[in-house]
């Protein structure tokens, strides 16, 4: 069976979906995971106890791989009936993918102030979620556009 030219690329949208959201949260999970790990040897240079709740900030960003994988999974329904939508995958991609890097930006804060201090936790956590809250509306909004097809 042969494929033309522009069936190579039927799952291009999709695929940038899935990608930029899944590459936001690897650099998001990478500079949270960063800070993290110099939290924890500030304390055990200090012989103090590292805190194991910092793992939650560099979990953060993965979330967001999610909402991509959501939103490639329905452009996949949709390239099926010939539309490919590139530019609707790849904006959206790219959007929930600035919102995870962002989130690991947070989470790398707040990984230096509790490692420093011990205390903060639940306001942290509710900075990184209304972060992760762009990434939702960018899913949400998509998933509304992508109902009309």
């Amino acid at each position: 069976m042969e494929i033309g030219l522009m069936g190579q690329f039927k799952d291009f949208g999709a695929i940038m979906a899935l990608a930029f959201s899944a590459i936001g949260s690897a650099l998001g999970a990478g500079v949270a995971g960063m800070a993290a790990i110099g939290a924890w040897k500030k304390s055990f240079s200090q012989n103090k106890a590292a805190s194991f709740m910092l793992v939650a900030f560099v979990g953060a960003p993965l979330t967001q791989t999610v909402y991509g994988m959501i939103v490639m999974n329905k452009i996949m329904e949709i390239a099926g009936k010939g539309q490919y939508l590139w530019g609707l995958g790849a904006c959206a991609g790219l959007a929930i993918g600035a919102s995870a890097y962002w989130q690991g930006k947070c989470a790398a804060a707040a990984s230096d102030a509790m490692g420093e201090t011990g205390k903060g936790f639940g306001n942290y956590i509710v900075v990184l979620g209304i972060v992760e809250t762009v990434a939702l509306f960018v899913m949400a909004f998509t998933l509304g556009i992508l109902g009309k097809f």
